[in-house]
């Protein structure tokens, strides 16, 4: 019943022969999502989708039409007597600019009932398309490029004839009189949504559809209201502009959405009467008084929520004794109390003691966020300056190496020594030791990370890794060592690995004399290695130096 054609290229007339069998196939609704259109083989497809002989909806997201709508080979006429739905979503088109007015096409589209094209840079609907659209009842050309001039021209007489449902949003229009006028002769239209247009200013007076019941304004920068609303709504949205304030003449109206507008006041009753839901949260109101609430005879639903409300005792009093205005309030806060409202009335002021919160809700509200928010900058700070985030992730590492086996197997060991030294003692490194013990007879296997690291693995696991595949761990000290970042991870490491066994896979060579109270304080136990333990020293004359060899090739065989 579903067929769905995804991220396939269809830019050939061969390619078509495959979905030739679909002509036969009883799906009701195709969807193609990331396909490749092209003008050679779009008259292919649009046969092979007249020919299903149950197919109501045709969907198209995210695709691409290589072309301009020049078709090689025409469109036949064969109009389908089912297809009723037509959605397209993100249809890109290179050169849209230069799309043709799609003749070939009009003579298909009588029997739409709905058309959606939505994100693909439509900035005009051929009037003659239009005009086919007979049947077409609900329409969506919304975030694309109409403007005032293109869409009167869409709009044009005889096109559209019988769209109840019209929604422009995000578009380009900015004359509202223009817009209302260029549909005033669509009578059967009956909601419309022109939100998210810059229209700016207002006129006096403009010309709509008489039949229209849903109007959708929001967002469209309009900074008051005047006599251009059409008085036959029954619901009207115009939220999320500039209003300070609202007294139109809508007697038929039944919804009214004022959120995210400058209102102090409730509307006035008087020029809407049958108003059943009102939502005006987010304003500047500071209160109402019993005899606006009770004007609204008909209010069955009141959000008034995030206003700027006064805490004052008669106000509170007014709505837990109003029983109407509890059912119909919503956005409200569960409790307000101001010691005993209904005890208090009447009593001297300074008698009265209403709590902070209460009276004060915005100031301590934003109290509250400037202390969180300097309890987090002293944590961040605090955690750099102590190490924090790198104590937690080593900690995580040591937590990981801890479950694994306190010895690698024999087969896994691959290096006689891991090396761990600072990158400014690499020509010592590189240059005289690894030349001296790859070089030996027989050659020792060194562990190097320039040399030994797997590429894009964390550090961390690629020193774990290399120090459990090596018989020894050759530590490489100096003053550099000791303040590289790199081999912080690498001693710390030792120290919950290898240290913590009590063995001697750890072999120290100082290259440079170095003081143990330049050692970071958080490497306890590599101070207390080289207080208790032997070390090897980097002898500057030629003689001693042989011996020097000699003693770390002893170490790294035992």
């Amino acid at each position: 019943t579903w067929l769905e054609v995804r991220e396939i290229a269809l830019s050939i007339p061969a390619e078509i022969r495959l979905l030739r069998v679909m002509s036969s196939s009883f799906a009701k609704k195709i969807s193609f999502k990331q396909a490749l259109l092209t003008d050679a083989t779009v008259p292919a497809i649009v046969s092979i989708l007249e020919d299903m002989p149950k197919l109501v909806e045709v969907e198209m997201i995210d695709c691409r039409l290589l072309g301009t709508g020049q078709w090689q080979t025409g469109i036949q006429a064969n109009q389908s007597q089912t297809l009723r739905v037509l959605t397209i979503d993100k249809l890109s088109i290179e050169e849209f600019y230069l799309f043709t007015d799609l003749k070939a096409v009009e003579g298909l589209l009588s029997l739409l009932h709905k058309v959606t094209v939505t994100k693909t840079k439509v900035f005009l609907v051929p009037c003659r398309l239009s005009q086919q659209l007979l049947s077409l009842v609900y329409l969506d050309l919304s975030a694309n490029l109409l403007g005032d001039q293109s869409l009167e021209h869409s709009a044009c007489q005889g096109g559209w004839p019988s769209v109840q449902t019209l929604n422009l949003s995000q578009n380009s229009l900015s004359d509202l009189e223009m817009t209302g006028k260029s549909l005033s002769h669509l009578r059967k239209l009956r909601n419309l949504d022109i939100s998210q247009n810059n229209f700016g200013e207002i006129p006096d007076v403009c010309e709509w559809p008489k039949n229209l019941k849903y109007l959708n304004l929001s967002s469209t920068q309009i900074p008051r209201v005047t006599a251009c609303i059409p008085s036959t709504l029954e619901v009207l949205d115009i939220s999320a502009n500039n209003l300070r304030e609202f007294g139109l003449q809508l007697p038929v109206l039944k919804e009214l959405y004022l959120a995210k507008n400058q209102l102090k006041t409730l509307p006035g009753v008087a020029p809407i009467p049958s108003l059943v839901a009102l939502y005006i949260r987010r304003n500047k109101l500071s209160g109402f008084s019993r005899e606006e609430f009770e004007s609204f005879r008909k209010l069955e639903l009141l959000d008034a929520s995030d206003n700027n409300f006064i805490c004052s005792c008669d106000f509170l009093s007014f709505i837990h004794n109003q029983a109407r205005l509890a059912q119909v309030l919503v956005g409200w806060p569960d409790k307000y109390a101001c010691d005993s409202p209904l005890a208090v009335r009447g009593a001297p002021v300074a008698s009265v003691h209403l709590s902070l919160m209460e009276c004060h809700r915005s100031l301590v509200v934003s109290l509250i966020c400037v202390l969180v928010f300097l309890v987090i900058l002293i944590l961040v700070v605090v955690g750099y300056k102590y190490h924090v985030v790198w104590y937690l992730r080593m900690t995580w590492a040591w937590l990981r190496a801890k479950r694994k086996p306190k010895r690698a197997p024999a087969k896994d060991i691959c290096y006689d020594a891991f090396v761990s030294y600072s990158e400014n003692d690499s020509d010592w490194v590189e240059n005289i030791m690894v030349r001296e013990l790859e070089q030996a007879c027989p050659p020792f296997r060194l562990c190097l990370h320039k040399r030994d690291f797997v590429p894009g693995k964390w550090i961390v696991d690629n020193i774990i890794d290399s120090i459990e595949k090596s018989h020894k761990t050759l530590f490489v000290l100096s003053e550099h060592f000791v303040q590289s970042e790199w081999c912080k991870y690498e001693l710390d490491f030792s120290h919950f690995r290898l240290f913590d066994e009590n063995n001697d896979a750890a072999i120290l060579v100082l290259l440079e004399p170095i003081q143990s109270k330049t050692i970071p304080k958080r490497f306890c136990k590599l101070r207390k290695i080289m207080n208790t333990k032997t070390y090897l020293e980097w002898p500057p004359n030629q003689e001693q130096q042989e011996m020097f060899w000699f003693n770390l090739k002893i170490a790294l065989k035992s």
